[in-house]
């Protein structure tokens, strides 16, 4: 039987079908029904592990409804952070990218950057220790608090291509916002020069391609970390 695990974030929720850690068909949705949504995908088979990632405050009704369409549930909390060694005040999408990240690359230094509503930069030692992290807003948060906080300040997305310096309201935007996050990243990076760099999150191809120095890129990294809590769990229950 397989486990499902699920990552409800800020403005997306991503799940997967996992046999051990490795991931099968994944699923996206946006909506305010992500309750009835996980719910769905378990009707066809129910699966032995449900892992549930959320930064999202669920209801205690939505938990219990969760619990009984599984076998077995997991909610990554507080207790489950402190069983990996990881501090509580980590949310749980950071938790599951610092334990998939200890898994793929164990034995060497890490920076792991979560690119999306928020920025977020982990750091892990060669012996899988957690070292703490930073967090500031994300790219598309940015454009939004820009055109929030300004009365004459347009609304504008991420472009393709970006001036070095803009010559028109719009490109001073994009790249000042864009050219401030890579000069961001690139700060991170310098400072622990010895670690291998990961990116993930909706954002992490983006600035991958814009980045001199190598970088892997693992998209469903939280997703892969659930699989190996669900992999964990199995094993020691």
């Amino acid at each position: 039987m397989a486990n499902l695990v699920v990552d409800i974030g800020n403005t997306s929720l991503k799940a997967a079908w996992a046999d051990g850690i490795t991931l099968g068909r994944t699923f996206r949705y946006q909506g305010e029904r992500m309750t009835d949504f996980v719910i769905s995908l378990t009707k066809g088979e129910r699966p032995d592990i449900l892992v549930v990632s959320s930064v999202r405050k669920l209801s205690q009704n939505n938990i219990l409804r969760l619990k009984e369409s599984c076998e077995r549930f997991i909610f990554i909390d507080k207790e489950v952070l402190e069983n990996h060694n990881l501090p509580s005040y980590l949310t749980s999408d950071r938790a599951a990218s610092v334990i998939a990240s200890r898994y793929l690359f164990k034995g060497k230094k890490c920076t792991v950057f979560d690119l999306g509503t928020i920025i977020s930069a982990d750091f892990i030692d060669e012996d899988g220790n957690y070292e703490g992290g930073v967090i500031s807003p994300g790219c598309m948060t940015r454009f939004k608090s820009v055109n929030r906080y300004s009365k004459y300040l347009p609304l504008l997305d991420m472009p393709e291509d970006i001036e070095k310096k803009g010559l028109s309201l719009s490109s001073s935007i994009c790249s000042g916002i864009i050219s401030g996050i890579i000069f961001e990243i690139e700060g991170q990076i310098s400072q622990n020069s010895e670690n291998i760099v990961v990116f993930t999150g909706g954002d992490a191809n983006y600035f991958a391609k814009r980045m001199k120095n190598s970088i892997f890129v693992v998209c469903n990294l939280v997703l892969m970390g659930l699989a190996l809590t669900a992999v964990e769990y199995d094993k020691n229950s």
